[in-house]
């Protein structure tokens, strides 16, 4: 490892924290929409920019890669279709969230039901981030840059003992933003180091056309669709199973799937809430939208073009995207690439710490322990929270070494046993007026008992048609308890006035444009395009 590689990593990685710093040094953090939404006063490119790094991981850029290496491009749904939830993020969900002027998603389950749902879904969400997600963005993380600065060689180590530093090295990084910094902080430093996920990610498959076209990337793309061209194919068959997605799921299963992360998950959606205003916060929504778009060509390319150049050597397919960087990326740039995967790792880590913190403080703490608690106190019991559970997060995230493999693509799997309620819970919740409290709890408890049965007696299904089912089974559940024992009183959304919610006047052509470049992406990466 030479000290260009050193020196470059630690450049951009010390710039971008001086330039969030200066950014937010005049922030008062000391309130509550201060600390936990940036003082509602982000911009639509700073919430572009940090909805792009919060989705992104190593586990995406790793993972994607190595399943595009041993199967097709037909993986690349989960980052392509969600151009479409983010276009329903902007023109749906989210002026209706402005308007209630709400800081988390449990929030509006209050407002539109009752406080024991807030308080349910609320520890819902803790248990999915804690338990699963932020141990498992430090583990993954640290694996890719041990691997790229060689850390157990260079100090002698062991492979569990280079993990230990690593991952503790991420976690107190992330840390900082999350815990002292708030949301904002967070927000800029995702904005800065997203530029450089977008030019450090598509080098790589640049400088990959290059080799394989042995110096010319045109000659590169020339062996690329003519070799194995079905390897661009997109469309995956009906009866496809894991990793790949089957076609008519993206219409069903994958497109409530992409409707609860992008629209309701905490960790996504608490940028847009931090919105200046509903314009500002649609143009960030539909700018994440196109940005998504260029997600198969860094996060699902690679995989494809690795295949070309090692055929099947590599037996572990999770190898591939590590193999090409390691390859092709000329070293002066390895070190600014690495920072890069750092920034993305700090991203997904520090983004989730935030909305937990958020969670525990404004949903758990405030009206279970202390209803009068001031803002201050919030925000100091949310930074003792905040430090809590990064300790915890690190002292776990190692010992993911010692769990079976595909432990995170079966934890992603297990999110099934709540998100398509807490979905259904919130279009019911929007669109009508008498369904009562009762109903959410009785579809998220129908839905985790046939869900698990699934597990059972349909386990050779696709999760994802599973869960095309049981959505509008929920909607159903909670329409017909409407029907039974409908609520008293109609329920009325309420203007706060938190924000202006004048909606962009572009954002329908801007939405419908998306739409259009979605489908023309996957005619490009179809049978009728490049994999002919």
């Amino acid at each position: 490892m030479s000290l260009l590689t050193v020196g470059s990593f630690l450049f951009f990685t010390v710039l971008v924290a001086v330039i969030s710093w200066y950014m937010t040094r005049e922030d008062n953090l000391d309130t509550q929409d201060g600390y936990f939404l940036g003082g509602r006063s982000l911009t639509g490119v700073v919430i572009a920019g940090s909805l792009m790094l919060t989705n992104l991981s190593t586990e995406q850029m790793v993972g994607l890669n190595g399943q595009s290496y041993m199967t097709t491009m037909a993986v690349m749904a989960w980052e392509a279709t969600a151009a479409f939830a983010l276009v329903c993020m902007a023109l749906i969900f989210l002026p209706k969230y402005l308007k209630s002027g709400i800081t988390t998603i449990p929030d509006f389950l209050e407002d539109r039901y009752d406080a024991q749902t807030r308080k349910i879904i609320s520890i819902l969400f803790l248990i999915g981030y804690v338990v699963t997600y932020l141990p498992t963005v430090l583990y993954s993380g640290a694996l890719v840059l041990n691997g790229i600065f060689g850390i157990p060689e260079i100090l002698g180590i062991s492979s569990f003992q280079a993990l230990w530093i690593t991952v503790w090295a991420i976690g107190i990084v992330g840390s900082i933003y999350a815990i002292f910094g708030g949301l904002k902080a967070v927000a800029v430093s995702d904005t800065l180091n997203g530029v450089g996920l977008l030019v450090g990610g598509l080098m790589i498959p640049i400088f990959g056309l290059m080799v394989l076209g042995h110096g010319s990337i045109s000659e590169g793309i020339h062996t690329l669709v003519t070799v194995h061209p079905e390897k661009l194919n997109a469309i995956a068959p009906a009866n496809a199973k894991n990793p790949l997605i089957p076609w008519p799921a993206l219409f069903t299963g994958l497109f409530f799937n992409n409707l609860f992360y992008w629209c309701t998950n905490q960790s996504i959606v608490q940028r847009t809430f931090g919105a200046k205003n509903l314009a500002e916060g649609q143009k960030g929504v539909l700018g994440a939208g196109v940005l998504k778009l260029l997600g198969p060509f860094f996060l699902v390319l690679p995989g494809i073009i690795a295949f070309h150049i090692y055929g099947d050597t590599l037996t572990n397919g999770d190898m591939a995207y590590p193999t090409l960087v390691s390859d092709v990326l000329p070293k002066p740039l390895i070190g600014f690439f690495a920072a890069v995967l750092f920034g993305a790792i700090l991203s997904s880590f520090n983004s989730a710490l935030n909305s937990s913190v958020t969670l525990f403080t404004l949903n758990v703490y405030r009206p279970v322990f202390k209803p009068e608690a001031s803002d201050i106190e919030l925000v100091r019991v949310g930074k003792k929270f905040g430090t809590f559970l990064a300790v915890i997060s690190m002292v776990i995230a190692p010992f993911i070494i010692y769990a079976p493999s595909g432990l995170y693509g079966y934890l992603q799997e297990c999110f099934g046993f709540y998100n398509v309620p807490i979905l259904a819970a919130i279009v019911v919740g929007f669109y009508t007026k008498r369904v009562p409290a009762i109903a959410p709890k009785i579809a998220l408890l129908s839905h985790i008992v046939l869900y698990t049965l699934s597990k059972f007696v349909a386990s050779d299904v696709h999760f994802l048609y599973v869960l095309g089912v049981l959505f509008p089974v929920n909607v159903l559940i909670m329409l017909g308890v409407g029907k039974i024992m409908p609520r008293e009183k109609e329920y009325v959304q309420e203007y706060t006035r938190q924000v202006d919610i004048t909606p962009w006047k572009y954002a329908k052509p801007v939405g419908f444009a998306v739409v259009v470049l979605m489908i023309a992406v996957y005619t490009i990466f179809s049978k009728i395009g490049i994999a002919a």
